[in-house]
């Protein structure tokens, strides 16, 4: 699992208002990311390298203080659930007018994560979207991610070898379809495909019953 350690920290830096603020830097304008207009970023990208950096350093965070894998993977869910709950909304407003609707459907939902939340995210959609062929699971949806990124930059030791480190993206999924009024559960698993796809990973998508009595009631009329 990813070693990475923390630096001590920059120095306290006074703040637009001229008080100390702890641990927050400003630029010399007073101008932060926060006054940038949300659609002058939309095809803004971070570097990998960037990337790697900071997952690295939520993974070390989130294993502190853990007694297993589960509640590791837990931790990295939640840290993601935040952000899938600020995307969903993110993205509907940089949308043209006309299409700037909320996915009123399952099938609609889905779609929408694995075409606009993948590219946003990773710059390519996930490679396959499929419904659970058991007639006694039928709130079980797969998102199907044959190499995610979030794991490419993270070694994970032997006696962790369970551990798959895109619970954090499972989150930022489940904070999607919550956002959207579609509540789910969301679990990332590895399914490996021999030395094509070692990481294969499915996400699997678990809507609440009430979802599905929504979607019959809707679909009848």
């Amino acid at each position: 699992m990813s070693n990475l350690q923390s630096g001590s920290g920059a120095p306290n830096a006074s703040s637009p208002g001229g008080g100390k603020e702890p641990g927050l830097r400003y630029p010399s304008n007073g101008k932060t990311i926060y006054h940038r207009p949300l659609n002058r970023s939309k095809t803004a990208e971070l570097s990998q390298a960037s990337f790697a950096y900071l997952f690295g350093e939520m993974v070390t965070y989130a294993q502190r203080r853990v007694k297993g894998i589960q509640e590791l993977e837990q931790r990295l869910n939640v840290q993601g659930h935040s952000i899938g709950l600020k995307l969903l909304d993110l993205l509907l407003f940089r949308e043209p007018a006309r299409t700037q609707l909320r996915p009123l459907s399952i099938i609609a939902l889905l779609h929408f994560i694995k075409q606009n939340v993948w590219q946003h995210l990773f710059n390519r959609q996930a490679d396959r979207l499929e419904k659970s062929a058991n007639p006694e699971t039928p709130e079980e949806y797969m998102i199907i991610d044959n190499e995610p990124l979030v794991n490419q930059y993270v070694s994970v030791p032997k006696e962790m070898s369970q551990l798959n480190c895109a619970a954090f993206v499972a989150g930022v999924v489940e904070g999607v379809c919550d956002g959207a009024d579609f509540p789910a559960r969301v679990t990332a698993h590895t399914v490996a495909e021999g030395e094509m796809w070692p990481g294969k990973t499915v996400f699997l998508v678990k809507f609440r019953s009430e979802v599905l009595e929504r979607e019959g009631f809707l679909g009848k009329s």
